[in-house]
């Protein structure tokens, strides 16, 4: 009976053992409520404040260009000439309309002639002249505003298309960009609202631009509205297509803040969670991650001021397991 008993007590300390073995040791660290600067980041491309296409009304052949791309050109200067065959033909029958209709002039005058065929010459006249005007606009194409040729879709000799023949930007006193900013941001975004630049031409050089423009809309596969940014280019460093990197300051806000090594995320989906310790058990809890800071994580719900978190060990856990705090050396 007496080794019995001694057998015993051996098999259940080290039953003990193996389950003291088996509960998990973790490290932890308590979650703190603090101000939290929000800066939101976003990407852009440069776009010509003012886009125009360069283009006939109708279909015509392309005698000359007189401009490239990358060329400047001022408002009304002459860019492109069409073939005028149309345009020589319309002012040979406006000139002959405009004969008959000053001889009719002449009878009237001399009473050999009517009222009402001068009146029937004049519509023909005014019909003819706006045709003309229309077709010589549609043969000599001039640019509607100052700027940069940003492209150019054929050479002399081609047919127009659907394409336009050029297309002009606008590129100075500025520029724009246009931003995606999440709806949860709408309340707080204004307009005249000073935001920071960056472009990758021109490192370690912070640019300063201004919210122009908010669309009234979100969109609703995105929960994004657009926002366009101008950014002052009298000297024209910035060119169209360059990219951009666009810092938005609102202000500050009380969150709690973690180590970044509390969050961890749920494999095959983008959840986030944070193991929560106390009483000797862990709570698993779905967070929403803010911005990161430094080594942490701004986090706008799942856990509270003073949550004591776990920041190591999570690879044994699961919700409600028991677990215990690694001795600190």
């Amino acid at each position: 009976m007496a080794v019995m008993t001694a057998c015993g007590g051996k098999d259940e300390q080290a039953a003990v053992a193996d389950d003291a073995d088996e509960t998990a040791m973790v490290d932890v660290d308590v979650a703190h409520q603090r101000s939290v600067p929000q800066t939101r980041a976003y990407t852009a491309n440069v776009e010509a404040d003012n886009v125009n296409n360069i283009a006939p009304a109708m279909s015509n052949r392309i005698r000359s260009i007189t401009v490239d791309v990358g060329d400047h050109v001022s408002k009304g200067q002459v860019l492109v000439r069409l073939d005028a065959a149309n345009a020589d033909q319309q002012r040979i029958s406006l000139e002959d309309i405009e004969r008959e209709y000053n001889r009719a002039l002449e009878l009237l005058r001399i009473g050999a002639g009517t009222q009402r065929s001068v009146d029937q010459l004049k519509a023909q006249l005014d019909a003819a002249r706006a045709q003309y005007r229309n077709t010589m606009d549609n043969t000599v194409l001039v640019s509607p505003i100052s700027g940069v040729v940003t492209a150019r879709n054929y050479d002399p000799g081609d047919m127009t298309g659907q394409l336009p023949v050029l297309t002009v930007g606008q590129t100075s006193p500025s520029v724009k960009l246009v931003i995606n900013v999440n709806e949860a941001d709408l309340s707080v975004i204004k307009r005249g609202m000073p935001v920071g630049i960056g472009f990758d031409a021109y490192p370690g050089e912070q640019f300063d631009g201004k919210i122009t423009r908010i669309s009234p809309a979100v969109d609703v596969a995105s929960r994004t509205f657009p926002v366009e940014v101008t950014v002052a280019n009298r000297d024209e460093r910035l060119r169209p297509g360059m990219f951009a990197r666009v810092e938005i300051n609102l202000g500050a806000r009380d969150n709690v803040v973690v180590p970044d090594r509390a969050v961890v995320k749920q494999a095959g989906s983008a959840n986030k969670y944070v193991y929560t310790y106390s009483g000797g058990r862990v709570a698993y809890k779905r967070v929403e991650l803010g911005q990161r800071i430094d080594d942490s994580y701004e986090l706008l719900s799942g856990i509270n001021d003073g949550d004591t978190v776990v920041v190591s060990g999570q690879v044994r856990l699961s919700d409600g397991a028991e677990a215990r705090i690694k001795q600190s050396k």
